[in-house]
């Protein structure tokens, strides 16, 4: 199996024209008080998860260059942020909020232009699926579109004056200040600017450190963001997380942080600040999403979910299921359809069509996960399915892993990747101990036909994770909805209008009787961009 996975990998020639590695794309580029910079110092080169075959060797292709911008470089980020909202006296969060909205809505004009050389570059970044690329750049449109309209409602909803007793009172939302910004590399676009958007909607000035992997693919966006916003609105930068956001966060200046990555890098973030309590989070951490097969469960609908829920961009998702739990009644024909469907999956190159496995993002990552199966086998689990765990450069062959039990590294750790681990129960009492020990609390599955065995166990998880999602896989969708997490996996909660929430804080302009005629005079002035109707 090995040497067929091999053979999936493309030789010399066999790569469609259209899909062929883009050239031109400047990775030394970074976005500083409005200007673009071409990074002339030390850089590290990426290569994409997307091998080829040379001489029966696979080889990856290098795809672009990592820019290793200084300590010094990063803290002239930090001081343009900081000049362009100037304690909230600068240009970008004292300018009306409909034309903010108005630089936003031309940036996302601007932006339909980069939609294939964005999916192309990121296909080569990530091994993600060219059809899946397409989707999230344009998920990312509509995500841009829906936060601006929710922005206008905000507004217009803050818009009237209230009467409390002998008060009055005008109540706003604005801005907090700097706010640093970093996304994961499994959806650098969509995750990321699910935080820079509403944090630059909102009038703080932002710091975006791209992810890694993942960078190259949103490069073509800084010349949008240098056109259309003020000077140090928004910067971006790149580089060794530890040399270049380790000086920013030491300086005491971030108000806000999004990340969305690992708690272990999250906490070390925090601890930088020296003012914690000044310091507010908006944190997307890690996720053991399960899901929980009831006996009277649709076995078609479940099969297909729990395949699509494990197996989507290869399990590279917070959102992915990464446990699965059955009703031992169910055991042995969930096993099998399993089996079945995994076979059906497809494995190949991310330009093909029909298939659902590609190249694993990470490096190194199929040897660990390769780790991860040897160490559930050793400890009692089998493989199920036919070649499960057969790996192959970047290429891993999902392994269905059951019984999983305590003391398996994959019940505990987010594999975040194609390793399914199976456990079984036949009781709810048999699931205690797992929801009193368990560290993450995002989301999880629940799969059944009638009320009487699918409510008491989603009473349960609703004090577990923060949703569940009745016969369908995890997602995140549709983006009006909270997204956040319980115990280790969130801090705050990302939807629409969750996030322009999350990005800014309340402010009231108030007056009493002998305030009452400076503050109707104030608003028919004109001269308020906070006190106006």
């Amino acid at each position: 199996m090995q040497e067929e996975l091999k053979n999936l990998f493309p030789g010399p020639g066999e790569i469609p024209e259209q899909f062929r590695i883009p050239a031109g794309i400047d990775g030394a580029s970074y976005l500083l008080n409005g200007s673009i910079h071409h990074h002339l110092g030390p850089a590290r080169p990426v290569f994409s998860p997307v091998m080829m075959r040379e001489a029966q060797e696979l080889k990856a292709p290098p795809v672009g260059t990592l820019p290793l911008l200084s300590g010094p470089t990063a803290l002239e980020a930090l001081d343009a942020a900081e000049r362009a909202f100037d304690c909230g006296m600068g240009l970008w969060p004292q300018m009306d909020v409909e034309e903010r909205l108005e630089r936003m809505e031309a940036f996302l004009g601007r932006m339909g232009r980069h939609e294939k050389a964005f999916a192309l570059m990121e296909m080569w970044e990530l091994g993600k699926k060219y059809s899946e690329c397409l989707v999230e750049f344009r998920r990312t449109e509509q995500y841009i579109r829906n936060t601006i309209e929710a922005y206008r409602v905000l507004d217009k909803d803050s818009s009237y004056i209230e009467r409390v007793g002998p008060v009055l009172a005008q109540i706003k939302r604005c801005p907090l200040g700097i706010v640093l910004c970093m996304g994961p590399f499994n959806y650098p676009l969509n995750e990321t600017f699910a935080l820079v958007i509403p944090a630059l909607l909102m009038g703080n000035s932002v710091i975006l450190k791209l992810p890694e992997p993942g960078s190259l693919c949103t490069l073509p966006l800084l010349e949008d963001f240098a056109a259309l916003f003020p000077a140090g609105a928004i910067n971006i930068i790149n580089g060794d997380g530890e040399e270049i956001i380790g000086p920013i966060m030491k300086s005491g200046k971030v108000a806000v942080l999004g990340f969305i990555g690992s708690t272990r890098v999250a906490n070390l973030l925090i601890n930088q600040h020296p003012s914690n309590n000044r310091l507010r989070t908006i944190l997307g951490l890690e996720a053991k999403n399960s899901a929980f097969i009831m006996p009277d469960a649709d076995l078609e609908t479940t099969l297909a979910e729990c395949t699509s829920g494990a197996l989507e961009f290869n399990g590279q998702r917070c959102t992915s299921l990464k446990h699965i739990w059955v009703h031992e009644k169910l055991a042995d024909r969930f096993l099998s359809g399993l089996s079945e469907k995994i076979e059906q999956a497809g494995i190949g190159m991310p330009w093909q069509d029909n298939i659902m496995v590609t190249p694993l993002a990470e490096a190194h990552k199929a040897e660990y996960l390769g780790g991860l199966v040897e160490d559930a086998r050793r400890k009692g689990a089998q493989v199920v399915n036919r070649q499960g765990g057969a790996y192959s450069g970047s290429l891993f062959y999902p392994a269905i892993l059951y019984p999983v039990v305590e003391g398996m590294l994959v019940y505990r750790e987010e594999q975040f990747g194609p390793v399914i681990p199976v456990s079984t129960f036949n009781s709810l009492d048999d699931l205690y101990p797992y929801f009193r020990q368990s560290s993450y609390g995002q989301q999880a599955s629940l799969f059944a036909t009638s009320s009487a065995q699918a409510a008491p166990l989603l009473d349960i998880l609703v004090n577990q994770v923060s949703r569940v999602n009745l016969n369908i896989r995890c997602q995140r969708s549709p983006d009006e909805l909270p997204f956040t997490g319980r115990k280790d996996s969130a801090e705050g909660t990302l939807s629409i209008s969750d996030a322009l929430r999350a990005f800014s804080i309340r402010s009231l302009a108030v007056a009493n009787e002998a305030g009452r005629e400076l503050f109707f005079q104030i608003i028919s002035s004109g001269r308020s961009q906070f006190l106006r109707l």
